[in-house]
């Protein structure tokens, strides 16, 4: 096409009208030419839930919610990983049935759409999806209370394609304490250290997002695998026990783990944080309109708790969010835990975005806000993606290396 604009001498006209577009998206030519060149790795979206409505179709762009094939094309997002979702209060064989539903409604929205998306689970896969123009979907399970204590549940989960597990969720389960319940295992008990050492034979990354500091801790201590904290923010920024401290960050990098920021204003905005704190009945009260809208529809309630809260920004009753908060925490977790440490993890379609970042078509306008703020481009990529699939890579070798031993062991015994 290049070639035929010169050839043609129209070369100059396309230059004004490319020229006027990034104008109007406010993205640089650098900009653009740089996110579009990366791979851009998202670890959470909770678009699955979507999914498990019949009437969805992820090929098709949506009026709602913030994931679809053709914005993801638009953000050139190239792996995103479906969270595996349900909440804490189901355990138990409900539990791993609604889990192994929705690994299947993943996969079939691969199946229904092979031109675009492709099933990953490493990152040589990923990188292989790029190449041939494709979107690479992958599963993280959010949270610990889907294998019912069952380790030949997780090596199942494994098997279909999961490759990292969230501890715990917004509930301690039967192994592990969360970081939004009240501590009773004291972190990780001796069964959830197994999991941890099973986690990193499998090549499932170990995600300390919703953990207890304990739990954390813990994890950090027994697994020989580097962490991810798939969707947590800076603390230090806004004190959300889902956040973590700049001493957490500083651990996790130091044995080469990743922290991908959440955009969730709740977790970005400490005034956002304040002002819901401060008035308690305002999520009682979108609670309840968003059950009147929604009933007990779960893909409802995530898309319909967004609009809502924006409805109460609107009228002033919330403070508004820009989407420069999600610079703000990249950055400052870059400055605490290093450029190779940073990723993003967005919990779009299950939390509420800073206006700016509504969807996956907004993404290239992180990497434009990231030089501006005098980031290399090396170091952007990085950022987007290039630090997940290194840590991906990290599990993967650990993996091979703990089932080689396994192997010799089980050699000398015979």
């Amino acid at each position: 096409m290049v070639r035929a604009i010169l050839c043609t001498g129209a070369f100059v006209a396309a230059s004004v009208l490319l020229a006027g577009a990034m104008k109007a998206d406010g993205l640089s030519e650098r900009a653009r030419k740089l996110h579009f060149s990366c791979i851009v790795v998202d670890t959470h979206d909770d678009t699955t839930q979507r999914l498990l409505d019949s009437k969805f179709d992820l090929g098709t762009r949506s009026s709602a919610g913030s994931i679809d094939i053709p914005r993801m094309r638009e953000g050139n997002i190239g792996a995103i990983f479906f969270s595996i979702w349900m909440p804490s209060k189901v355990t138990g064989p409900d539990a791993v049935n609604r889990a192994i539903v929705q690994i299947d409604a993943v996969r079939e929205q691969v199946r229904k759409h092979p031109n675009d998306l492709v099933l990953a689970t490493t990152a040589a896969e990923i990188r292989d999806a790029h190449k041939q123009g494709k979107i690479a979907a992958l599963l993280g399970v959010e949270g610990g209370h889907m294998i019912n204590s069952d380790l030949g549940v997780l090596r199942a989960y494994a098997a279909l394609g999961v490759r990292y597990m969230t501890l715990t969720h917004s509930g301690n389960d039967e192994w592990a304490d969360s970081s939004t319940d009240k501590a009773v295992h004291n972190g990780l008990t001796d069964f959830g250290r197994e999991v941890v050492r099973e986690m990193n034979r499998l090549g499932v990354m170990v995600d300390i997002s919703h953990v207890s500091d304990k739990t954390f801790y813990d994890a950090l201590e027994t697994s020989k695998a580097p962490l991810i904290a798939s969707h947590s923010s800076c603390r230090a920024i806004c004190d959300a026990p889902r956040n973590m401290t700049d001493q957490m960050m500083k651990d996790l990098a130091v044995k080469g783990g990743v922290v991908q920021i959440n955009y969730h204003v709740g977790f970005l905005s400490q005034e956002f944080r304040d002002r819901e704190k401060a008035n308690p009945e305002l999520n009682k009260t979108i609670s309840a309109e968003v059950t009147k809208r929604c009933a007990d529809n779960q893909s409802c309630q995530l898309i319909e708790g967004d609009r809502i809260t924006r409805e109460y920004v609107e009228q002033g009753k919330l403070p508004r969010v820009e989407f420069s908060k999600i610079i703000e925490h990249i950055d400052h977790a870059v400055k605490v835990a290093g450029i190779d440490h940073v990723g993003l993890g967005s919990d779009f379609d299950g939390a509420n975005m800073p206006y700016g970042m509504e969807d996956a078509a907004k993404l290239p306008k992180i990497t434009e806000a990231l030089l501006q703020k005098g980031y290399a481009e090396g170091d952007v990529k990085k950022i987007l993606g290039e630090n997940t699939l290194r840590v991906m890579t990290d599990v993967q070798l650990i993996s091979r290396e703990l089932n080689g031993e396994k192997q010799k062991q089980e050699s000398r015994l015979q």
